[in-house]
């Protein structure tokens, strides 16, 4: 285990990459339970779903451990799913299947753009500047995603700026029952809440335990907050214990769903159907384009935001990855992983497989290694027959693992010279757009826009890398696809 996976080399040790391992998984083990409520909407078996979640989340970490030897998990990505439930299915029309199609393209053209390169020469062309800036956002990113999971803030929206419920114009009919979405232009109102909340309770006691057992420097300080913090929750009444079992019945009976979705992708409802309408061609690789423009630079900013703050991506294998071919640094073999994992995903009936941001809980706790992905894998495909036991660690107990990994993420900001309004401004809006909007790609987006534009106003335009003013270019007329469809 020692030589496969370098452990003394990358500073870490058996018994790390474990409590790492398994603070991953419990800071993303959400999505299991989370992604077959979204997929289900489109008319997909839940069970189906739940299975395939696991499976896709499972195969795509251990091939990110096993073949890259990064502590990286992978999933089906929270926004990518909505994206492939309210867009793609409910405005766009597209079938479920056609919809797996559709995600399963996207994973082919990752996989293209990574063994050409490409994913690696964006990279490259990102400014050093942005690249801190985008490891400082995804820490108010992931310290965001904490404190809404907390239940620590709540959100006022006025009926008068209520736009659509449901995908549809809203109009008030005296009932909201089956709602799963609303849209609503302005007029949120953020605030605290009153803290009369047992859940918010609890994920404050969890956040002064962890912060405690953090400055006191205790060894595996984020899983002991995790299982204390569990177990207070018991007595809080968040955490209810009785309905706990470990059952094969069900297990059975997801698994004769999961047959509805395997291979669906390519059967009648959904590749061979894909593109017998002419006229919806256009529609469909404008689809397949916004897809991969996500799930890409979602996992680039991931890599961008922990592995090198971290160590991970060492200044040795950052030189191999510029120098070298074929797949000789972690990074570009990291990549590659990442890429695979969306179209194995979409064969077992789940949207697209991304690498999630909160491994940077695991990479906190002191994962370094593939090992630590190992573990998290291992956790998930256990959770076929513990389902229930994974279920009970609340999000009053992980959230604020994910607040104090935040933080110490946004220690970047530091090297970036704020005085300087050339790299403040692209670097503010990098930032904050990805924690307020919600997606490390959008924030990537805002970061390239506003840095192509400074460049321009100050006449210096031929600074600006021409691949990062492509991808400027191609989140323009991803934005503008958006408008229209």
């Amino acid at each position: 285990m020692e030589q496969f996976f370098k452990l003394k080399e990358n500073g870490t040790n058996v018994s790390t990459e474990i409590m790492a391992g398994f603070t991953t998984f419990f800071a993303m083990s959400y999505i299991i339970f989370v992604n077959p409520a979204i997929l289900s909407a489109t008319g997909m078996p839940s069970q189906a779903v739940f299975l395939a979640t696991i499976i896709a989340a499972a195969i795509g970490t251990l091939v990110m451990g096993l073949f890259a030897n990064v502590p990286y998990a992978q999933a089906p990505g929270m926004g990518l799913n909505a994206f492939f439930t309210y867009t793609v299915v409910f405005a766009l029309g597209f079938t479920w299947e056609q919809a797996l199609a559709l995600v399963f393209i996207c994973g082919l053209l990752n996989v293209f753009i990574t063994v050409t390169k490409i994913r690696k020469s964006i990279i490259k062309a990102i400014p050093e500047s942005l690249q801190n800036a985008i490891s400082g956002g995804i820490g108010i990113f992931i310290a965001y995603i904490g404190i809404k999971g907390a239940n620590i803030i709540e959100f006022t929206s006025e009926p008068a700026n209520i736009l659509a419920i449901n995908n549809t114009p809203f109009a008030f009919d005296g009932t909201y029952s089956n709602i799963f979405s609303v849209i609503t232009n302005g007029g949120i109102i953020p605030a605290l809440v009153d803290f009369t909340n047992p859940a918010t309770q609890l994920a404050i006691v969890g956040l002064v335990i962890l912060v405690i057992l953090i400055v006191k420097n205790v060894k595996g300080a984020i899983l002991i907050s995790i299982i204390a913090t569990t177990l207070i929750g018991i007595p809080f009444g968040v955490v209810d214990i009785s309905n706990v079992s470990i059952s094969t019945g069900g297990l059975s009976s997801a698994f004769a769903d999961l047959g509805i979705t395997f291979g669906a992708a390519f059967g009648p409802n959904g590749m061979q159907s894909l593109f017998t309408d002419p006229s919806r061609i256009p529609l469909v690789l404008m689809t397949i384009f916004a897809f991969s423009l996500s799930d890409t630079f979602d996992t680039i900013g991931t890599f961008i935001g922990t592995g090198r703050r971290s160590g991970i991506f060492s200044e040795e294998d950052q030189k191999a990855l510029e120098t070298s071919t074929g797949f000789k640094s972690k990074m570009d073999k990291a990549l590659f992983a990442d890429a695979i994992a969306t179209s194995v995903g979409a064969v077992f009936g789940t949207s697209n497989t991304t690498t999630y941001v909160e491994s940077a809980a695991g990479i906190g706790a002191g994962g370094r290694t593939g090992l630590t992905s190992v573990v998290t894998a291992l956790l998930l495909l256990a959770c076929m027959l513990i389902a229930p036991i994974a279920g009970i660690v609340p999000s009053a107990a992980t959230s604020p693992v994910l607040i104090i990994v935040g933080v110490m993420m946004m220690s970047s900001f530091t090297k970036i010279n704020w005085e300087d309004l050339d790299e403040a401004i692209p670097a503010f809006f990098a930032s904050v757009f990805m924690g307020l909007g919600y997606s490390i790609s959008y924030g990537i987006a805002a970061g390239f826009i506003f840095y192509c534009l400074v460049k321009a106003c100050k006449g210096k335009f031929s600074d600006v890398h021409p691949i990062l003013l492509v991808s400027t270019i191609l989140f323009l007329i991803n934005f503008i696809v958006l408008a229209i469809i």
